[in-house]
């Protein structure tokens, strides 16, 4: 029998380090409400940074853009640029058994482009890694390929091959291929001191969501599922991402996937800079009224819980009356500035400033006994 999780957190203004049991979110990829936590490890991007300095990863010839960024690009012949991505996909720590399966092939797919979104690239292809228990290659799987055939169709892919085996869990494994005109791919990179950062959508949703989906309160109302949408069928801004490439708005780019405060601070890193939020633009996810009891707080889920695949990027200033409120009826909204020191801070709205730390998700932060923060 596994013992219970624990984290590793601190309450309130003057904070206590206990240990206390994860809650009953079976393992999924969410941090509890009402308690930060204390990262115990190197977080992810030293792993990724470690895997670089062992194996040949220098970007040159053809290989333009290498590991570090969202997807990496390749330039052949022709005019255009190849971007290429890889994502897992987990049962127990990127979603769970109860979610339904046509979901899930849909999700799958779904967030790997989302990663060609923020390079502003056009999918092409993709390849499928699939390993499933035997109990799941009849009905299960007939209904995640659905649900992965409509996410092919509406974001333009083709699949081009791939793997398949048995395993006694649900473990994905996708490539994506983009295309984009050379030297036109939006990096992490890119960002100035000076630039304004922008986000597409409202941050949270998908957490929101994910709560309601854990506490059945799905089932009951066809008003509470609509709330569910971003969590179940999370549509990457692949429009927008070639827009903003297209005409040159966007100085970098990131999808938010971990949540903003990790990813801005993954974009800030690429760039070698820092970043000010100002949180009364934020546009956090709204709650509504008769949910309120549920004491979810909204700027908490917009800062630190991920799953959105909303685009953060920024904007040199004086292109940014260029930028419109909407695209295509995705709001659109300047939520900061790019700073020269490299510090993460918040502005509130009495012009308090304070530290914003990077407390998304990262699948290495560590729990007593040596164990990670998925399953």
């Amino acid at each position: 029998m596994r013992s219970q999780p624990l984290f590793l957190v601190q309450n309130g203004p003057n904070p206590s380090t206990q240990f206390v049991p994860y809650p009953n979110y079976d393992h999924y990829e969410s941090i509890p409400g009402g308690i930060r936590t204390t990262v115990l490890m190197a977080r992810e991007r030293s792993l990724v940074k470690r895997v670089g300095q062992k194996v040949p990863s220098r970007a040159g010839g053809e290989l333009r853009v290498g590991i570090g960024d969202d997807a990496a690009v390749l330039r052949l012949r022709g005019a255009n640029d190849w971007v290429v991505t890889t994502d897992a996909f987990l049962e127990g720590v990127h979603f769970l058994a109860a979610h339904p399966p046509r979901m899930i092939g849909y999700k799958a797919l779904a967030r790997a482009t989302s990663d060609i979104a923020a390079m502003g690239a056009l999918p092409r292809y993709f390849f499928l890694n699939l390993a499933i228990p035997t109990s799941r290659a009849g009905n299960w799987l007939d209904e995640f390929l659905r649900g992965m055939a409509q996410a092919a169709v509406r974001f333009g892919l083709v699949l081009a091959g791939g793997d398949t085996t048995k395993y006694p869990r649900i473990a994905l494994n996708l490539t994506v291929l983009g295309e984009v005109k050379a030297g036109r791919a939006v990096l992490r990179s890119g960002a100035r001191p000076g630039d304004l950062i922008g986000v597409s959508g409202r941050l949270g949703e998908a957490e929101f969501g994910l709560r309601l989906f854990q506490q059945g309160l799905h089932k009951r109302r066809k008003e509470v599922r609509n709330l569910l949408r971003k969590h179940l069928r999370p549509e990457p801004r692949l429009a927008l991402g070639q827009w903003l490439a297209g005409t040159g708005l966007a100085s970098a780019m990131i999808d938010i996937s971990d949540g903003l405060s990790t990813d801005l601070a993954h974009l800030c890193e690429a760039s070698g800079v820092g970043a000010q939020i100002w949180v009364e633009k934020i546009p956090a996810v709204r709650i509504p009224a008769e949910l309120q009891r549920l004491r979810m707080d909204p700027l908490r889920m917009a800062l630190d819980c991920g799953d959105d695949y909303e685009l953060l990027f920024t904007v040199p200033r004086r292109r940014a009356p260029r930028l419109p409120k909407r695209f295509r009826g995705i709001p659109l909204t300047i939520i900061g500035e790019v700073c020269r020191e490299k510090t993460l801070s918040l502005l509130e709205l009495r012009g308090r400033s304070r530290p914003l730390h990077p407390r998304g998700w990262d699948p290495f932060r560590k729990r007593p006994g040596g164990r990670t923060n998925s399953f």
